[in-house]
């Protein structure tokens, strides 16, 4: 991820210090809903770094019903913000709801937040739609001399929103996910270095690939992540990488190929007399 800039971390560090005492004084006085979508809007001024007056939009209207806030960059609409008491517990149906607010604005990412934790989702638009946790924290928890405490902030900051931090953090969390890392053992490339080092580390076994891929798939390799929908989607992505290389190997090689077939024309030869002749 890149690095926070100076006058961004020196904003996140004084305002993390600023807004502890106030939330934990809200939490212990169990302030309602409406009171925490307050603090939630000044915490997305003062530290997230967005203008309140233009940049976050208070009960954001979506066929007939609302969300309780939405940021906007320039006009346009980057996440929803679903906000409940501070004292309330988080829970899968909040952010079903909120999930369902960004489907029907084609919005990719949603906080749930009752101030104190802080969900980020993304949308997963299939049929049914659906969402990934992507990252959570709690506020009251975060110290400001923690560089990765600091960057998770920064990712849903302006500055890192301008930047696509988040869309990289996701990015890379995806890549060293278990469902992607097991997939990826199960690849022919993967199964054939493990087949020669088998060969090299004992002479007289010949493993195949189809044993290799069967001890990995049922005694290396735990069930729950080569199935379901996230293994699934995993091999999805990882086949779909393959294509886009072989793809692009075949599109090289038939330039190299149109190329070779051109044929070379002489370049010009200069006579004594210094007129130019063509061989």
């Amino acid at each position: 991820m890149p690095s926070i800039p100076k006058r961004v971390e020196e904003r996140l560090v004084a305002t993390i210090k600023r807004f502890q005492p106030i939330l934990t004084s809200a939490k212990a006085r169990d302030i309602g809903e409406a009171d925490t979508v307050t603090i939630v809007k000044d915490m997305l001024a003062e530290i997230y770094g967005y203008d309140k007056y233009t940049d976050v939009t208070s009960e954001f209207a979506i066929r007939g019903t609302y969300c309780d806030l939405a940021t906007k960059i320039d006009g346009k609409l980057q996440k929803l913000i679903e906000v409940k008491a501070i004292g309330t517990e988080l829970k899968d149906p909040h952010v079903k709801q909120a999930v369902d607010y960004a489907a029907n604005q084609g919005v990719e990412w949603v906080i749930l937040t009752n101030a104190v934790s802080w969900r980020i989702y993304r949308v997963i638009f299939g049929k049914p739609i659906d969402n990934e946790l992507v990252l959570e924290y709690d506020f009251l928890s975060l110290n400001p001399k923690t560089e990765q405490h600091l960057e998770w902030i920064f990712l849903t900051c302006k500055e890192g929103w301008i930047k696509s931090v988040l869309g990289e953090y996701h990015e890379q969390k995806q890549a060293l996910s278990r469902f992607c890392i097991g997939a990826l053992l199960l690849t022919d490339t993967i199964v054939d270095t493990i087949r020669r080092e088998l060969r090299r580390l004992s002479p007289d076994a010949r493993p195949t690939s189809d044993e290799i891929r069967t001890v990995l798939a049922s005694e290396v390799v735990k069930r729950d992540v080569l199935e379901g929908e996230k293994a699934d989607e995993a091999r999805r992505r990882i086949s779909r990488h393959a294509a886009k290389v072989l793809r692009a190997k075949n599109a090289s090689a038939e330039t190299l190929g149109t190329a070779a077939a051109v044929p070379e024309v002489a370049a010009p030869v200069p006579s004594d007399t210094g007129t130019v002749e063509n061989g």
